[in-house]
């Protein structure tokens, strides 16, 4: 038995169109509109910026150049200074010697000991006192400040002590001493020096340590000498009196 279909009823791939159909075309393509321009290829990726100087424009790179180059200058200035004063004795050093001291001194002043001939024997504490005006206007003179005793508990049980807690008041100490007699007067142009040095120092520890309704009017300095203590298997016999060496009042 033979059945029909009924009419107006086509097979589903007869309804299909094939790819001659639509000329090739895929179901999701358009075709261009006419007169259109085919697009823009996509444009490259910037080029990444280069690292450090380079990186900087022009009027940059110019000036981080200068400041590098004062950098530089200013840092061989100063080596072939503190050169020339640890220097032995030469011609160049004498014929500068008063450019090399005014730089050296006091902020760089060098003092190399490659051994230790004269051991120190004796522990010398700087220590500081201060007149102070109060708010009502009375003159006070604070007690006796040991500087070398705050500088030594700093640095006490410290792995990478401060240059600054360790040598600044000492040398400043030493300097002072150095160019003064034994009347604390000063010997020339240096003394003098050190004792606007040695002065600065004192009074920027007590500003930190005054209230501020107090201010500072006069300070005084001095250094108290102690022998070093004798070891217990040695019979020697150690002076332990203190001997003070009192500086005159400086105003502030």
């Amino acid at each position: 038995m033979v059945r029909r279909r009924p009419v107006g009823c086509q097979p589903l791939w007869a309804t299909l169109w094939t790819p001659d159909d639509r000329g090739g075309m895929d179901s999701n393509e358009r075709e261009p509109a006419e007169g259109a321009l085919p697009a823009a290829a996509p444009a490259p990726p910037a080029p990444p910026r280069a690292a450090g100087i380079a990186g900087l424009s022009t009027p940059y790179r110019v000036l981080a150049a200068l400041a590098l180059g004062a950098v530089g200058v200013g840092a061989c200035l100063h080596l072939g200074l503190v050169f020339l004063h640890v220097a032995p004795a030469n011609t160049v050093g004498k014929q500068n010697a008063r450019l090399v001291d005014g730089w050296i001194y006091p902020e760089f002043e060098q003092n190399w000991k490659l051994f230790a001939p004269n051991p120190l024997q004796q522990n010398i504490a700087v220590e500081v006192r201060a007149q102070v005006r109060t708010a009502g206007g009375e003159l006070l003179t604070r007690d006796w400040r040991d500087l070398s005793a705050e500088d030594g508990a700093a640095i006490r049980h410290t792995l990478l002590p401060s240059h600054t807690e360790q040598n600044e008041l000492r040398r400043a100490w030493d300097f002072f001493t150095g160019s003064h007699d034994e009347d604390n007067k000063p010997d020339g142009e240096r003394g003098e020096l050190a004792e606007q040095y040695l002065k600065r120092i004192a009074v920027g520890r007590l500003t930190a340590a005054t209230p501020g309704a107090e201010r500072i009017v006069r300070i005084q300095l001095r250094s108290a000498t102690r022998s070093v203590a004798a070891p217990s298997w040695s019979g020697e016999k150690t002076d332990a009196q203190t001997y003070y060496r009192e500086l005159p009042w400086w105003n502030v």
